[in-house]
């Protein structure tokens, strides 16, 4: 049965109901289940528990250049986090790159996803100067097995001093091809919930300038709940 929203969203919500309601948790988050189509929280959870990156970090290998593309509030940066910390406990040095967040930010996320910030060996970068050239000067230090996540992709050019997006993702795809895992995260162009389709593709990409985004090796998409992996 698919959940019209991902689980942290639900509890979340289930949360602000408990406070805007005066009951305890556990009723609002039965309350959320139920709406769901589910006999309790607890049902819901373990229908739940198999996360999409536990199947789809065993599908990556060293090389790959991953889009992570959906609208907003779909999951996408979460699906990210939630690799490379699968990156992270298999033995890969995890790297994520974000211009959107801030450290306590990624860490919040990462409480979403029932992870303790402090316990895991992931490396968050911040920096202002990220861009391709500052991701792979940041893996080449790494070394071998490096599994990296940018969030996001339009903003990597978002500076006058930094190449053209389509000089970055051939930068990218470069790192990829030195042994990493190259993941970046996407904006989908707002005309998609204009449209008929049920799940974003390649062609709705929302790109500020042109880019060849056929260096990507594969691709997963996120809408309402549903995830669709393709390579």
């Amino acid at each position: 049965m698919q959940i019209s929203a991902p689980i942290y969203r639900l509890k979340r919500q289930a949360k602000e109901d408990a406070r805007r309601r005066d009951v305890p948790l556990h009723e609002a988050l039965d309350t959320a289940a139920q709406a769901e189509g589910y006999q309790s929280w607890g049902h819901l959870s373990a229908s739940a528990s198999a996360r999409p990156a536990d199947r789809i970090f065993p599908k990556l290998s060293e090389g790959d250049l991953i889009l992570i593309g959906a609208r907003p509030g779909h999951g996408k940066t979460l699906l990210g986090l939630e690799l490379a910390v699968a990156a992270s406990r298999h033995g890969w040095r995890a790297l994520f790159f974000t211009l959107d967040y801030t450290e306590a930010d990624v860490a919040a996320r990462l409480k979403d996803l029932g992870v303790d910030p402090r316990a895991t060996d992931l490396i968050v970068d911040t920096s202002d100067n990220i861009c391709a050239d500052h991701i792979a000067a940041r893996i080449q230090v790494e070394g071998a097995r490096v599994f990296a996540v940018i969030d996001y992709l339009q903003l990597l050019d978002q500076r006058r001093t930094t190449p053209p997006l389509d000089a970055q993702l051939h930068t990218l795809r470069r790192c990829a091809n030195e042994g990493a895992v190259v993941a970046a995260i996407s904006q989908i162009d707002r005309s998609f919930d204009l449209g008929a389709g049920d799940m974003p593709t390649l062609a709705d990409v929302r790109l500020p300038n042109a880019a060849d985004l056929s260096l990507f090796t594969k691709t997963c998409f996120l809408h309402n709940g549903a995830v669709r992996f393709s390579d």
